[in-house]
């Protein structure tokens, strides 16, 4: 089909936006409010990229695989604007924030620019296309937190949803480029999170996860700065919207995990006993380069706290491999930290470079590709056996589990995860998502526990 422009539209014709999703959860957030915004305007969501009148990529710029990726992607969506010459293309997110000007000039398909924090604007740009003009708008905002915007739940399973608290960083660790692309930390009315969870949770959502680049520096604050609401008060009021409403949280930074937000979880059964709890580097020197304003002591510390008031409590990490100038030593200690720390899962990646970033402009990125990729796979073996190890544990343990849907192996088995996040596989029965079991494990993989419902 070839693309329809509003002038050739009729007044009230339907437009069919594609939206795909590159990167973290955040921006997966980030296109359900587009998507929202867009079904305002009259644009209605499809999974078909043929039958789109117009095509968003909602890009991450976190590695450089992650940008890669993007531009193979956009290659192929090249050969469908061939074939739908009035498709409207447009890159949202990370990448457009970074790369506005490669994107206008590298790809001539691209017709929109858009940053995160200019989402609004964008029926406004794509009537400038309609026009035969570029629609750009990568301005950042110290104000927006699209409050009062109901996401669209795109590939929902109707039980599970994401609810975005807060947007931008103001952490500026030197490897990272969100405080560049996403701009300074601003926090969301609390009243505005309790009333989307409130409505997830009419709407028969069993569990929500709330997002920020780091939850735990949460606070709303009135016109003269008093803090009206933590992350730990907020915590407490979404707890209290149903007792069967799980609550997750991502991510956290070690600095900021207070005693009040581990004792508020410990307080609600609702609130799940899992924390995402970044490590990046397990020496010093490596985090005082990554200014990540934590040392080893203290990373320590806070995970023997977590584990003293939440006994049991699902921790998972991030690690870097090969940042600038580690050394042999220092990635030993960041082996023995993964020894220590006896984590669930990790997400483990070999330091990536990224312009801009103060690591690029202050040090050399002087490890050689095969010693990052050989440290990378020592961390992943040693991760692999300890999260094997810890899933043998669990054989016999009955855990609560809330069903999100089918296993990927099988339509005959059900999955869900436990309050500690690990995956449960079951027979599916006449079971049903959405709701609650309890699951006796009798087996473990490395990333699964698998069992039966019992009683």
């Amino acid at each position: 089909m070839r693309g329809v422009t509003a002038k050739e539209a009729p007044e009230n014709a339907t437009r069919n936006l594609y939206i795909e999703t590159y990167g973290c959860a955040m921006n997966l957030a980030d296109s359900e409010v587009v998507a929202s915004i867009m079904a305002d305007k009259g644009f209605k969501t499809t999974k078909e990229i043929s039958q789109a009148d117009v095509v968003f990529v909602n890009t991450c710029s976190i590695r450089d695989n992650a940008e890669a990726h993007v531009w193979g992607r956009l290659r192929e969506i090249k050969h469908q604007k061939k074939n739908n010459p009035g498709m409207i293309v447009g890159v949202l997110g990370c990448m457009a924030e970074r790369l506005k000007t490669q994107f206008l000039e590298k790809e001539q398909i691209i017709d929109i620019v858009v940053g995160p924090d200019a989402y609004r604007d964008i029926p406004q740009l794509i009537a400038q296309v309609d026009d035969g003009q570029k629609g750009v708008n990568v301005l950042l905002s110290r104000e927006e937190t699209y409050a009062e915007i109901t996401p669209v739940r795109l590939s929902s399973n109707g039980v599970t949803a994401f609810i975005s608290i807060m947007r931008g960083c103001d952490n500026m660790c030197s490897f990272c480029v969100v405080p560049f692309t996403r701009g300074r930390e601003r926090s969301r009315p609390a009243d505005s999170i309790v009333r989307e969870a409130q409505e997830l949770y009419k709407n028969g959502y069993k569990e929500v996860t709330l997002l920020g680049q780091n939850v735990d520096s949460y606070k709303e604050t009135d016109e003269q700065g008093n803090v009206l609401c933590t992350f730990a008060g907020l915590l407490e009021k979404v707890s209290h919207i149903a007792p069967d409403l799980r609550i997750r949280f991502s991510s956290s930074h070690p600095k900021d995990i207070t005693d009040e937000v581990l004792y508020t979880m410990k307080k609600y059964d609702n609130i799940c006993n899992y924390i995402h709890y970044p490590m990046q580097s397990g020496n010093s020197r490596i985090l005082n380069l990554m200014n990540r304003t934590y040392d080893r002591e203290w990373f320590i510390q806070r995970l023997d706290k977590i584990r003293e008031v939440i006994p049991g409590c699902g921790i998972s990490t991030d690690v870097i491999a090969g940042f600038c100038t580690e050394t042999e030593e220092e990635h030993e200690d960041t082996l023995s930290m993964f020894e220590y720390g006896q984590f669930e899962f990790a997400y483990m990646y070999q330091y990536s470079e990224r312009p801009g970033t103060l690591a690029a402009r202050r040090y050399e990125d002087d490890i050689p590709a095969e010693v990052k990729n050989r440290r990378l796979n020592e961390i992943i073996q040693l991760q692999n056996k300890i999260s094997l190890e810890k899933n043998k544990k669990e054989l016999g343990k009955v855990h609560k589990v809330l069903i999100e849907g089918f296993s990927k192996k099988s339509e005959n088995d059900l999955m869900g995860r436990s309050d500690t996040n690990k995956v449960v596989i079951f027979p599916k029965e006449h079971f049903q998502k959405g709701q609650y079991v309890n699951v006796l494990i009798e087996r473990s993989t490395t990333t699964s526990l698998i069992g039966k419902v019992v009683a």
